[in-house]
């Protein structure tokens, strides 16, 4: 029998196939893990942005995690958007409940474009319930910032400083995603509890980055479901990220931010538009 770290998303769907559950899911696939989700909110959303929410019922959402933990090993959990508050004490409750492990917090707010997708509302039940059972909180920019009650960082010193607010109100490793920081350099800074490690990478010149958040965070929870370190998952993870914006530049989806690609070290000999390459 063949065994391979079992990761499970709790997100948002992404109907266009570039965040949310669906990038999760590419993600853990290209890690050569098994990828399971339990949804908590359909959304009407494409390249050009977020159309529509609806977020799904918080004992149907308690029901799709507790089906499988009874079932299947669970080596590491991301979650992602959360659709309403009363889905945070549902995931809280499940994950308390079978000691989740390897737990990812990445706590989506809004869209890129600006939609919300429960915005403050979730501020303080996450941080209430989800930030202590979090192995990693991996917030962006304006997330830390709403997490942390002041504006966003502009700067790696401003990062460091929202980071230690975030683990004095209870996550234990935080991650601050600067991919929206000005500059020819991605730099995303993770404070463990002890000291702070920048991880940075040339910026790519790129319109493809929908998803590239969802794409990071579980790449992250993927290594670590592989037995990989903090430090190690997440550099392992900035790797896996910069090389599939690369790879997905020239990606013709949709009109607007289309995906990174996320399959760039397996489809190298695929057909591209029914022609052989």
């Amino acid at each position: 029998m063949i065994r391979f770290a079992n990761i499970l998303s709790i997100a948002g769907s992404d109907p266009s196939g570039g965040a949310g559950l669906q990038g999760d899911l590419k993600t853990f696939s290209a890690f050569g893990c098994y990828g399971m989700a339990a949804v908590t909110a359909l959304t009407a959303q494409n390249t050009l942005g977020v159309q529509a929410v609806q977020p799904v019922r918080a004992d149907f959402v308690a029901a799709q995690i507790e089906s499988i933990f009874a079932d299947i090993a669970v080596d590491a959990v991301k979650i992602g958007m959360i659709g309403a508050p009363d889905n945070v004490a549902a995931i809280a409750g499940q994950l308390r409940r079978h000691a989740a492990r390897n737990v990812v917090l990445d706590p989506v707010l809004a869209a890129t474009g600006g939609h919300s997708l429960g915005g403050d509302q979730l501020v303080a039940p996450i941080v209430a319930q989800l930030f202590p059972l979090a192995r990693l909180v991996t917030p962006n920019l304006m997330e830390s910032a709403l997490f942390a009650g002041g504006r966003m960082p502009e700067r790696v010193d401003e990062m460091r400083a929202v980071a230690l607010k975030l683990h004095a109100l209870g996550a234990p490793a935080v991650l601050v995603k600067g991919g929206h920081l000005p500059g020819g350099v991605a730099c995303d800074l993770l404070y463990d509890g002890a000291e702070f490690i920048e991880f940075s990478a040339p910026r790519v010149a790129t319109r493809n980055s929908h998803g590239t958040g969802c794409a990071l965070s579980s790449a992250i929870a993927a290594r670590l479901g592989q037995g990989a370190g903090l430090k190690q998952a997440v550099a392992d993870a900035k790797a896996f990220l910069s090389a599939a914006l690369a790879a997905g530049a020239t990606l013709d989806i949709g009109a607007g931010h289309g995906p990174p690609h996320h399959f760039y070290a397996l489809w190298r000999d695929a057909f591209t538009r029914g022609e052989p390459r």
